[in-house]
């Protein structure tokens, strides 16, 4: 159901249910829970799903319709917008990989991530609307963060969904790749990011102060790694 591979430094959860297309159950969203929890320590990680027709196509409404008080409703959004603020806040830097297409719910983890790359044949869409309700996972306030809050707007509030290209083109994914080229261009991409110094750049992106920015650098600085790097370089020069 929820598979988490440890490949190095980087961690990779990948959502595979097929039959309910990566859509998110209660069981999934537990899955999810411990999945995140294998991870800590990772200095990457990569959320993705199995198949090439879906990344997450929301959440399950099957086992969901069960769901009809206001509590349970609420109760079950808390749960999974939890799981997301854990994606958003994980140490190091996150990729949603795009399998397939990223609806509702699905579009909601995708923003959950750092980065989104695509294969060229997907569509992402807060679609919510479509069932008469809206996003809930902290979908909403991340969309306005990556478009505006005028977009975004028009974005959930229609459920307009957006092909690969079109959502590159408002800032909604960061990076469209061929399908055939998708699955080595997220890992490889994934890899660069799963280094001390890339993790380093995310805390300083997400505000630390100066103080904090500069510390960090110089402990870079100071690195055995940075020291190897710098001496190739040098020596590239007589």
């Amino acid at each position: 159901m929820v598979d988490l591979e440890i490949d190095g430094e980087l961690a990779v959860i990948t959502i595979d249910r097929p039959r309910a297309r990566n859509a998110i159950s209660l069981d999934t969203m537990d899955a999810l829970n411990k999945a995140l929890d294998g991870a800590a320590g990772a200095r990457a990680l990569v959320i993705t799903g199995g198949g090439e027709k879906a990344f997450v196509s929301g959440g399950d409404l099957k086992e969901l319709a069960a769901l009809r008080t206001e509590l349970e409703a609420s109760e079950m959004a808390w749960r999974m917008r939890t799981i997301c603020d854990r994606i958003a806040c994980f140490d190091g830097p996150v990729i949603a990989a795009l399998n397939g297409h990223a609806l509702g719910g699905g579009a909601e983890v995708a923003v959950a991530a750092d980065i989104r790359i695509a294969a060229d044949d997907i569509k992402i869409g807060f679609n919510q609307v479509a069932l008469a309700i809206m996003p809930a996972w902290g979908g909403a306030e991340r969309l306005a963060t990556l478009v505006g809050p005028s977009r975004a707007l028009l974005l959930a509030g229609t459920g307009r969904i957006l092909d690969a290209r079109e959502a590159e083109r408002v800032g909604l994914i960061d990076q469209v790749v061929p399908r055939a080229e998708f699955a080595e261009m997220w890992r490889s991409t994934a890899q660069l990011l799963a280094r001390r110094q890339a993790g380093e750049v995310k805390r300083v992106i997400n505000g630390v102060p100066t103080s904090e920015a500069v510390a960090a650098f110089a402990r870079l600085w100071c690195s055995d790694e940075h020291w190897a790097a710098a001496d190739k370089v040098m020596k590239k020069g007589k």
